[in-house]
């Protein structure tokens, strides 16, 4: 077939619309497919959409269109998708089904997690679709509220096994890659017409006799832009299109366009012309509230048929324009005027007890001066924003409020409050406008230092280094005399950012802020979970570990007490927390804090906190010797901060890596991870870079290697790096012969692993001892250090000292002894997926004569990570619905994984998984 033959009606598409034919397949065979088509305005992208909704025979269809004023209402471009699916909300799981009555606006309760929205969007979907495949178009999505699309992302990244089609259509370079939330996902590039595709378009369109070299500049210059074509021969008289006497245009093809379209509005009565623009400014297409507009403005009832009759657009059940540029085109067709005029009259024929926010907004954009009552209902309106999660919403209120409040200092309070709510929302260029803002108004004493907090805050979420030090310092010294309890909190963040910083500080580091804390004034009384951490940080940095041991103990007791009550400081101090308890070697407060973080962040749903609850867990099932469980939690990790579009975290996967021991990248991968992390000065990632290497080296037999790596890390104290680093230095220095350098450490390993006093911390001391020692005092050593190690839960650790204890029995010519010691920790190192440890235990017995039987393929050598861990939550017992709600997907994914997992591991129930998973 030629590809000038019409396609189904679109000339020139069929290859596109043969990809939406094999969307729409997909989809009814219970394979969800997304799709983003992307292209230049007028390039075709709605055509297509109109092409996709005729083609669903058998399937719902659920539309909605991204409208530019309605950029900044929260959930506005989700709520026209999901409506018609409302009436599965009860079917939906209790938090999932408060969320999204919540951020619709159907009911009251604490703001929701926008993922909790998103799994809720993604069960309602499903839900939907088990009746009959669901189609779901979003036009112009470059222009829904940033939630909506944040949202809609994550469902795109979610789906998997349902029947559903999710297809958007955006414009090419509306955003910038970092701003777009649909950049990963699959698309379609749609490109102008092919040559002779664009030149049947012309003929087919222009009457009477065309020139031949005026229709190949037309091709040329519109790029086979099917609108252009269509529009900018629309004004061409017969000598122009004969001849080509006309004038050459040489603006952007956009906005010939849309000139185009002013050109045919300005030609119409005025009275079409306002009905154009106060539907243009009416985003909704609300039929009966333009026709209240209209009465309120004085337009007749001819000045719809005008409008009809131009074909620009069209008064249905709802309000559609022909282009999105002619609703562009409408509103800046009009003078500032005007545009207040239709403005005004939205806003008193909006109903405040059925839209009040709607109303708000076209209040705001009316406004000519200063107006407090105004300025006071937006301030209103992002109060409900905030409570139903819209928080980018929240801060485009509360910035137009600050713009028209009178009064300066009230002004400077809400330029404040929405640099804050800019900040939480994601957008820290925008918080520092408003923060400069802010402090050019009359403020109060404590507002320039909460201020300078959130100043030194967002430097300290773009760069975890040094750069943020003084800032944190500065803005604590300040809140001082104003807010003791946040000054003793940024305080806390200043010691976090020098925790960071590490070897990298410059002229302030840990110690100088541990000086500062401790010459502030005391905190609130009773003290806080916060302010005891503080205290012992401070002391730790300050007066030496030691010291510092006395007071961080009981406080990682407070807060294991407190996690399973307080989820909002389990949540908001697990970055420190969980540093501190590995630097006092306290496994129980590791296993109990991420426990509660992870069970917190997934009920509740906080999809920017998971990830770090994630990596954190995934961690310590490492150092349990649960390789699979950190792995199926790292991809989870990952697939999270893909959705969310932040940074994925890097530590736990490199952990896995150097344990492993079997990625001939390996030590390359490490280097590259702490090569990315010094970029923006965090210099920690030094140290536990130089110990991961150590941990490879060890694995491996590099003792040289393993010896220098670890000497580096242990260059610095950098919390929960250099005690790892000094064991990892006591082995490789007692393997190459260089006794000096493991005594050293040892003495050094010494005084922190009393001052931990935990069973690992003393079962790592007495293995360390033990290596330096011979005869009975080494022997002993071993015992005690497997003893304790044996009541913990760092199983990989102990693993390693069964497998020293057996190489040192080996030396030692106890033959029998050493088979029983070695052959323990290969069982163990092999189990784990600890392969370069288990070979080295593996050519240990070799050596005592001991044969290695060949063991059946490890279950995650045939499951991947999320079957792995699917099949395990199934052998809980867990429905499909409870796993799909962990693990933000929907119980038909959950379904399609299982059938996956019963295949691969032969079984034909969830009964016999549990003995199955056993067995590999």
């Amino acid at each position: 077939m030629s590809s000038s033959t019409p396609w189904r009606g679109l000339r020139g598409r069929r290859g596109e619309c043969g990809a939406l034919d094999q969307v729409l397949a997909g989809a009814r065979a219970g394979q969800s497919q997304v799709l983003v088509l992307r292209g230049e305005p007028g390039v075709g992208k709605s055509a297509l959409v109109e092409y996709l909704v005729g083609s669903a025979t058998g399937c719902q269809t659920l539309r909605a269109t991204g409208v530019e004023s309605e950029m900044e209402l929260a959930f506005a471009g989700l709520h026209q998708l999901c409506m018609p699916m409302m009436r599965y909300l009860d079917r939906l799981p209790g938090p999932q089904h408060d969320a999204l009555a919540i951020a619709f606006g159907l009911s009251a309760g604490s703001a929701p997690d926008r993922f909790m929205v998103g799994l809720a969007v993604l069960s309602l979907l499903a839900e939907a679709a088990e009746e009959q495949p669901l189609v779901c178009v979003v036009d112009d999505a470059q222009w829904l509220d940033r939630v909506s699309a944040q949202t809609l992302a994550f469902v795109a990244r979610r789906l998997l096994a349902e029947r559903v089609a999710l297809v958007f259509a955006v414009r090419t370079s509306a955003l910038a890659p970092d701003d777009d939330p649909l950049v990963a996902l699959r698309e379609l590039v749609v490109r102008g017409l092919r040559d002779d595709d664009a030149r049947a378009l012309l003929d087919s369109v222009v009457p009477g006799r065309l020139d031949e070299h005026v229709r190949d500049r037309i091709v040329a210059e519109t790029r086979g832009n099917p609108l252009a074509l269509l529009e900018l021969t629309r004004g061409l008289t017969a000598a122009e299109l004969a001849g080509g006497f006309g004038r050459p245009d040489a603006r952007p093809l956009a906005s010939q366009i849309e000139q185009r379209f002013l050109r045919r509005i300005g030609s119409l009565p005025d009275a079409a012309q306002r009905l154009l623009l106060a539907a243009a400014a009416e985003p909704v297409g609300d039929v009966p509230l333009l026709r209240r507009v209209a009465e309120r403005l004085d337009i007749g009832a001819d000045a719809a048929g005008a409008a009809e009759a131009a074909g620009l657009i069209e008064f249905g059940a709802r309000v559609r324009f022909r282009h999105p540029l002619v609703r562009s085109a409408a509103y800046r067709a009009a003078d500032p005027g005007e545009r207040r005029d239709v403005h005004r009259a939205l806003a008193e024929a909006t109903a405040p007890e059925f839209d009040s926010d709607r109303r708000a907004w076209h209040r705001a954009h009316a406004a000519v001066e200063p107006d407090e009552a105004v300025a006071g209902e937006l301030e209103r309106s992002a109060g409900r924003a905030q409570a139903r999660g819209g928080i980018a919403a929240a801060a485009a209120f509360l910035r137009r409020a600050s713009e028209l409040t009178p009064d300066p200092a009230r002004r400077g309070t809400r330029a404040a409050a929405a640099a804050q709510a800019a900040f939480e929302a994601g957008a820290p260029d925008s918080a520092l406008e408003l923060i400069a803002a802010a402090e050019m108004s009359p403020l109060d004493e404590a507002q320039p230092a909460r201020l300078a907090r959130l100043r030194a805050q967002i430097v300290f979420a773009r760069r975890r280094g040094g750069e943020a030090l003084p800032l944190l310092l500065d803005a604590a010294g300040r809140l001082e005399r104003v807010d003791d309890g946040q000054a003793r909190e940024a305080y806390l963040e200043a010691v976090g950012a020098a925790v960071f910083a590490g070897r990298l500080h410059g002229r302030i580091g840990a110690r100088e802020v541990a000086e500062a804390v401790r010459a502030a004034p005391r905190g609130p009384q009773p003290p806080r979970l916060a302010d005891a951490l503080l205290d012992g940080l401070a002391t730790r940095f300050a007066e030496g570990y030691v010291e510092g041991a006395s007071l961080l103990r009981p406080a990682l007791r407070a807060f294991r007490r407190a996690a399973g009550r307080n989820k909002d400081d389990a949540m908001r101090w697990l970055w420190l927390t969980w540093l501190v308890a590995g630097d006092m070697w306290d496994d129980e407060t590791w296993h109990e804090l991420t426990t509660h973080a992870v069970r917190a962040a997934r009920e509740t749903g906080a999809l920017n906190f998971l990830p770090l609850a994630l990596s954190y867990r995934a961690a310590v099932h490492v150092h349990a010797g649960e390789f699979d469980l950190a792995s199926a939690l790292i991809n989870e990790s990952d697939n999270i901060t893909e959705v969310t579009g932040n940074s994925p975290i890097a530590y736990p996967s490199l952990l896995l890596v150097a344990w492993r021991g079997e990625d001939v990248r390996a030590s390359e991968l490490i280097q590259a991870g702490a090569r990315d992390a010094t970029t923006w000065g965090e210099g920690r990632a030094i140290g536990l870079a130089h110990y991961l290497l150590a941990v490879l080296h060890n694995g491996l037999g590099r003792y040289q290697d393993a010896l220098a790596s670890a000497e580096r890390a242990a260059e610095h104290d950098d919390l929960a790096v250099l005690g790892f680093a000094l064991f990892e230095l006591v082995e490789a220095g007692a393997r190459s012969d260089a006794p000096e350098a493991a005594a050293a450490a040892l003495h050094r390993l010494e005084e922190r692993a009393d001052a931990g006093d935990t069973d690992w911390a003393l079962g790592i001391l007495a293995r360390s001892r033990a290596l330096l020692c011979d005869g009975r005092a080494a022997d002993l050593l071993y015992r005690e250090a497997i003893e304790r190690l044996e009541r913990s839960r760092v199983a990989i650790h102990l693993a390693r000292t069964h497998l020293v204890y057996g190489e040192w029995l080996r030396r030692e010519n106890r033959r029998l002894e050493a088979r029983e010691q070695l052959r323990t920790a290969y069982e163990m190192l092999h189990g784990f997926g600890a392969s370069a440890f288990a070979e080295r235990a593996r050519r240990e017995l070799l050596a005592t004569g001991e044969s290695i039987r060949q063991r059946a393929v490890d279950v995650r050598e045939t499951l991947t990570a999320q079957e792995a861990q699917i099949a395990r939550l199934a052998a809980d017992g867990r429905t499909n619905s409870e796993i799909g709600a962990e693990l933000f997907i929907s119980p038909r994914t959950v379904e399609w994984h299982l059938h996956k997992v019963f295949t691969k591991l032969d079984v034909n129930s969830r009964n016999k998984l549990r003995g199955a998973l056993a067995r590999a």
